[in-house]
């Protein structure tokens, strides 16, 4: 009965012809361009890697070889591990969580300061600021960051000339520009949807925690993270995501010993020409990003109309 109502006022707010236009473009979007893709890459995932000759014949049966080579590798006797591609697995999950954390320590008190500064030139100004640099494409602001990291880059240089150090450091090699740049690039998926949610608290109970002697630390604990909570599980969401799914930064400004596991999904399908085994790699980091963020908003008590907001 609920959703019957949901429907009728978006058709009454949006008109018959306009209403089923927007539904149509949805469903479009949703089942030719998400799900379907998906369900072909699941089917391929557990699919042999067969000449086109011998495609559809007798060999072309459903297999669990692909997955099974994640864990255990070219050991048909399973007895040992891939240890090699489950590192490199573990550690970009690892690393998507740290490049999220990272994003959530540095956009709250900007999109705090946004937030409650609205209204004033400064804020608009600091925004249009914010947007400007992403004007650039992802891939050339990635090659400009391993300028400025590099050994004869503006951070060395700056080091050295203030005399904190005695030679260059080597960030790429020590993945300090690989993690910089995953939380660079996508750093106003963070910021917009924090500044949405802190812009709507209602600045009267702020002042009334302070006159009644709270705490700043007290008065964001209590009021201001719990009403920013559905934004910052959105932008946690979304820069977790892609940070685990990311391709071009890691590619560039990834050192000898940080390889990504969406690297290993792009050597499958480009070099080794194995879309069966790519797919299975892809979808087991899927499988493992949604796991993830679902069982975090569980912890936090976050559910998906929330993140809607």
């Amino acid at each position: 009965m609920k959703r019957k109502l949901i429907f009728a006022d978006f058709f009454r707010n949006n008109g018959a012809l306009m209403g089923s236009i927007l539904i149509g473009l949805v469903a479009f979007w949703l089942i030719v361009l998400v799900i379907l893709p998906q369900i072909s890459m699941l089917d391929y995932s557990f699919r042999f890697n067969l000449p086109p000759a011998e495609q559809g014949g007798p060999k072309d049966v459903y297999t669990l070889s692909n997955y099974q080579h994640l864990i255990y590798g070219s050991d048909e006797t399973h007895q040992s591990f891939n240890t090699i591609d489950l590192m490199v697995f573990l550690r970009t999950i690892v690393a998507a969580i740290m490049v999220t954390i990272f994003d959530i320590i540095l956009c709250y008190p900007l999109a705090y300061f946004l937030g409650q500064a609205r209204g004033m030139g400064m804020a608009r100004l600091l925004v249009v600021l914010l947007i400007i640099p992403y004007w650039v494409n992802e891939i050339l602001r990635a090659f400009a960051l391993r300028i400025i990291f590099g050994d004869g880059g503006l951070i060395n240089e700056a080091l050295m000339l203030l005399h904190l150090t005695s030679e260059p450091i080597d960030f790429i090699r020590h993945d300090i520009a690989l993690y910089a740049g995953l939380g660079y690039a996508y750093i106003l998926l963070m910021l917009f949807p924090m500044y949405n949610v802190i812009e709507s608290l209602d600045r009267n109970q702020i002042e009334a925690a302070r006159d009644l002697g709270a705490s700043w630390t007290r008065i964001h604990r209590r009021i201001v993270i719990p009403h920013a909570k559905p934004g910052i599980a959105s932008g946690s969401t979304m820069v977790f995501m892609l940070s685990a799914g990311a391709l071009a930064t890691p590619q560039i400004l990834g050192g000898p010993s940080s390889l990504w596991f969406t690297q290993l999904v792009y050597q499958w399908f480009n070099n080794s020409l194995n879309w069966q085994q790519g797919a299975a790699y892809a979808i087991v980091l899927l499988v493992a990003t949604i796991t993830i963020v679902m069982t975090i908003m569980k912890i936090f008590r976050v559910n998906m109309g929330d993140i809607g907001k």
